[in-house]
């Protein structure tokens, strides 16, 4: 059982890398998040911010857990997503830092912005640093533990 478990993780991990990037790396992270705030005023929804790089296995599940599963339509419904690249924890570590999330605690890490630009929630101990063994229910019910924060 357990090698069935770690030969469908693999074969996740190795679809999620040959997809396309899930961070880009090109992008001005800074703008991308003052954009979000603005569509979060209209639609009333946080902002979820996603620190992350595509080299990180845990990052593409994370991405992946966005796109599919039972996490999709619960992040869909609920957040208003960024995604941020932060490299080889070289890029953008000082919007990481301003909302006191710890990227060397692991990454994938999250903040969650109310559509006022305040914070509510932020990964301090690398909450999703092991998504991959955390699987498609427990990012789910870490995330339904968010939501719940933010209302």
């Amino acid at each position: 059982m357990r090698l069935m478990l770690v030969l469908l993780l693999s074969s996740v991990a190795a679809f999620a890398s040959a997809a396309s990037p899930a961070y880009n790396e090109n992008a001005d992270a800074k703008a991308e998040i003052r954009d979000a705030l603005q569509v979060a005023a209209q639609s009333r929804r946080p902002v979820l911010v996603v620190f992350g790089a595509n080299w990180c296995g845990d990052c593409k599940i994370l991405d992946l857990s966005f796109k599919e599963g039972a996490s999709a339509p619960l992040i869909a419904k609920n957040f208003v997503v960024v995604k941020v690249d932060v490299g080889r924890f070289d890029r953008n570590t000082d919007i990481a830092a301003s909302y006191g999330v710890p990227l060397k605690s692991g990454i994938p890490a999250v903040v969650v912005i109310s559509p006022q630009g305040k914070q509510i929630y932020a990964t301090r101990a690398g909450e999703l640093a092991d998504a991959r063994s955390m699987g498609d229910k427990g990012i789910y019910e870490f995330f339904s533990e968010v939501v719940g924060q933010t209302k």
